[in-house]
């Protein structure tokens, strides 16, 4: 039996090296990067966010390297690799394309004893830089010798360390608290990395109707998961009393996740919630979402903003009439020649499309309904300012939909038929 020919190493003359994995404080002290291409530009961050003293060395760099020399993040000396660069240096990162550079950065650091590492060469190399991701305060790190392997495992365990299903839980307890977290516009998938991390970890989920459903189902036998649905002219669970379960199930020792539909602070009471978190004393944590009033339109195939179009775009919640107790300018905002994004507005879309038209908003300009947008149940419905109400009843539109008005609605229409 003949056996099987092992794969190519794709760095020649690292087989057998074992490396010492360490992690090196680098805070204040000088690190020296010889190259400003593509390789630097994705180092760098880590090297910043570790706080070390940054000399770049290179004649140019990307736009984007430049960047982070203009802030004031690294020092770039914009000219060629020079002997003596590296003293008193604590580490080095070579990441030119000049073969006869890289040898020279790499003797000098030899001869000083720095650990030098290389992006032309491993076996060249006395460091090797690690596939890295990070999730809370861990931080992951994988060598294997080929980078592609080692970023394939790295992406393997942050993303079950961040969906909750690699948890350590016994080693990873919450402490008692509230966390606001933005579920998004639906979508399951467009949940924040660390809101999905967050929720794992809960041991009751306040849930409102507009959700994410499925990331329920995800959740471990043990975590109760209560119903603060907001139906439309239907049943509802009172924010009083939305407030007083968080309190109430924080400070019997729970972790609390209120789980809410879009961006917490968009139309959504978060900071009424809040700030009845903190009177009562209690730790509140609040993860941003993606909020529909951007999101839903994208779905769809509407930019809110396009450039040359619109220098702006309004959110305004539709829940409350113009001629009720409304707070909008509305004669302001027909004067307007930007977007217009209605949220919580199916029921009141003709009479804000008729105080538009009175005010001056062309009876022409397109309109778009999205609704249920994100999920499996999206559909977008088109009409005009003046034709927009007889096509929601017609239609029969139904909550949770996203009105559009203005001209970005059809500048991506034949591209997004494609």
């Amino acid at each position: 039996m003949t056996a099987p020919t092992p794969a190519p190493n794709p760095h020649p003359g690292t087989e057998g090296r074992t490396p010492y994995p360490v992690g090196l404080l680098l805070d204040r002290r000088r690190v020296v990067v010889v190259g400003g291409g593509q390789v630097a530009q994705r180092r760098l961050p880590a090297l910043i966010a570790a706080g070390a003293d940054i000399q770049l060395i290179s004649p140019t760099t990307t736009p984007a390297v430049q960047a982070m020399a203009d802030a004031g993040e690294l020092t770039w000396h914009a000219r060629p690799y020079a002997e003596g660069d590296l003293a008193d240096t604590w580490y080095v990162l070579v990441a030119t394309d000049d073969p006869a550079v890289n040898v020279a950065v790499s003797a000098e650091a030899e001869r000083l004893r720095v650990f030098c590492a290389r992006s032309d060469d491993a076996a060249a190399a006395t460091a090797w830089t690690p596939a890295s991701g990070h999730d809370g305060g861990a931080t992951v790190a994988v060598l294997t010798g080929d980078p592609r392997h080692s970023a394939a495992l790295r992406n393997a365990i942050v993303d079950g360390l961040r969906d909750g299903s690699l948890a350590a839980r016994q080693y990873r307890e919450r402490l008692p608290g509230v966390a606001l977290v933005g579920g998004g516009p639906g979508d399951p998938d467009l949940i924040t990395v660390r809101g999905r991390r967050l929720l794992a970890d809960a041991d009751v989920v306040v849930a409102d109707r507009l959700a994410p459903r499925e990331l329920l189902a995800e959740l471990a036998p043990h975590v109760e998961v209560i119903d603060a649905s907001k139906i439309p002219y239907g049943r509802y669970m009172a924010q009083e009393a939305i407030n007083r379960t968080l309190i109430e199930h924080a400070k019997a020792g729970k972790f609390v996740v209120r789980l809410k539909g879009g961006d917490p602070y968009v139309f959504g009471r978060g900071g009424e919630e809040l700030l009845a978190c903190a009177e009562a004393g209690l730790p509140v944590t609040v993860v941003p979402g993606i909020s529909s009033s951007i999101s839903v339109p994208a779905a769809a195939g509407i930019p809110v903003t396009h450039r040359g179009m619109t220098h702006e775009f309004t959110v305004i919640s539709g829940h409350v009439g113009p001629d009720e107790r409304s707070l909008t300018n509305w004669d302001a905002v027909a004067g307007m020649t930007g977007t217009v994004v209605l949220l919580m507005a199916v029921d009141k879309i003709g009479a804000i499309a008729a105080r538009l038209i009175g005010a001056g908003r062309s009876a022409d300009t397109p309109v778009a309904v999205v609704q249920e947008g994100t999920t499996a149940g999206q559909r977008r419905i088109d009409a005009t300012l003046g034709t927009v109400a007889e096509t929601v009843l017609a239609e029969q539109v139904r909550p949770p939909a996203v009105i559009v008005i203005g001209e970005v609605v059809g500048v991506l229409a034949d591209a997004f038929r494609l």
